[in-house]
């Protein structure tokens, strides 16, 4: 059988090229990359960074880059507890005050609205309106107000107290019964004297003090001071006897008017609260007794707005200033 002749030449070419094939490693056809760092975000508050240029190295030539201000001379401390220097005014502005803190410590209005006052011609002094804003006034000069003389403030005390049963009103007794000058003997060296009366068996509120006028004022019926009583009697009030005491009792001197009359429980008709303006002896225990009943307990817990909160049975305190001007203003309406 005939066999085939080889060809050397392409043979080992063929086997050449497996060998090659066998021996080489597969190439890849894309290119290799490298990883890439995340890029960096650039917020509002940093912005791309650039290189700054070298600036030259400046000069010193001793002076500062901006112009200071000269020092200013530090004042001595002033001794702990000494007071300021007082302000030097001339001779014949001493012991003088301005016209509206004179109004406004009298107790007439606050100072604006004092000052309104006397822009309409509402003030005198010494016989003259006055206008002009400022305007000072003397210890003897004579203030009027809607034709009513204002006196000068003096060392007036006002005291408010809780006063206990058993005490009477007045400021010496006769038969040696104690009073209520007791609990306020070391409230003042002041001599004080309580305004309006409180019987024996009543407790309540009571205002003393050393101001004539105000004392008079208060205690006049035209000015209708208010004052709160809490009654406690010895059986129910009937409605028959309330819509009586509403409609104001006729007494023998004269008809007894009530402002206004509330039960302090609904459920009990023995106890109740009564508001009154007149100021005659012994109004309330009156009021009850002319319809047949007996007052066991008689408080008085408010008198021209002051009331007896925080201050306990027996204690008294001293009015404040803003006090002080509202119990004075309203006795100038």
């Amino acid at each position: 059988m005939p066999t085939r002749k080889s060809n050397n030449f392409n043979d080992s070419k063929r086997s050449n090229v497996r060998s090659r094939k066998s021996d080489d490693k597969p190439v890849s056809k894309t290119r290799p990359t490298t990883p890439k760092e995340p890029a960096k975000k650039v917020t509002s508050k940093e912005g791309p960074k650039f290189a700054k240029k070298e600036e030259a190295p400046k000069k010193n030539t001793g002076a500062l880059p901006y112009k200071r201000a000269p020092l200013k001379k530090a004042k001595p401390p002033r001794p702990v507890g000494q007071a300021p220097a007082p302000i030097d005014r001339p001779e014949a502005e001493k012991d003088t005050v301005r016209l509206n803190k004179f109004l406004a410590h009298a107790g007439i209005a606050a100072r604006r609205k004092a000052d309104m006052m006397i822009e309409q011609g509402l003030v005198s002094v010494n016989g003259l309106v006055v206008r002009e804003m400022g305007y000072r006034v003397k210890p003897d000069d004579i203030i009027r107000y809607k034709d009513k003389v204002i006196k000068q403030k003096t060392n007036f005390v006002y005291i408010l107290l809780n006063k206990p049963s058993g005490y009477i009103t007045t400021t010496t007794d006769d038969r040696e019964r104690r009073t209520v000058m007791e609990f306020v003997a070391d409230a003042t060296k002041e001599r004080v004297y309580p305004v309006g009366r409180l019987d024996r068996q009543t407790t309540g509120l009571l205002l003393l003090t050393n101001d004539g006028d105000l004392a008079q004022q208060l205690s006049h019926p035209s000015h209708k001071v208010e004052k709160v009583y809490q009654v406690q009697l010895d059986r129910p009030l009937t409605p028959k006897d309330e819509e009586a005491i509403r409609n104001g009792l006729k007494l023998e001197d004269g008809v007894a008017i009530v402002d206004d009359l509330a039960f302090i429980k609904a459920s009990n008709r023995a106890e109740l609260g009564i508001v009154i303006h007149i100021g005659r002896n012994r109004i309330v225990r009156r009021i009850f007794e002319h319809l047949g009943y007996t007052v066991e307990k008689l408080d008085r817990t408010v008198y021209a707005g002051m009331t007896k909160r925080l201050l306990p049975r027996g204690k008294y305190r001293l009015l404040n200033e803003n006090e002080i001007s509202f119990l004075k203003r309203r006795s100038y309406k």
